[in-house]
């Protein structure tokens, strides 16, 4: 589960970025603007979708780490 955060939120975060250069492109004031917000919040979303997938997977590895000490 952990994982397909990870991946999805790898994906829009590239697909955030991507819309984040394209918003400079528009000659729109309003158009820019949301634009221009709406790829920093997919960006933002984003990051806190890979912390959260990373955070898990080191505490995975943590304790399957501290399992197999115990075992010795």
């Amino acid at each position: 589960m952990r994982i397909v955060v990870g991946v999805l939120s790898l994906f829009f975060l590239i697909f955030g970025i991507d819309r984040l250069i394209a918003s400079y492109e528009v000659t729109n004031p309003h158009f820019f603007i949301m634009y221009f917000f709406s790829s920093n919040l997919m960006i933002l979303v984003s990051i806190v979708g890979i912390i959260f997938s990373c955070i898990g997977l080191a505490r995975r590895k943590n304790s399957e780490v501290d399992e197999s000490d115990e075992d010795a």
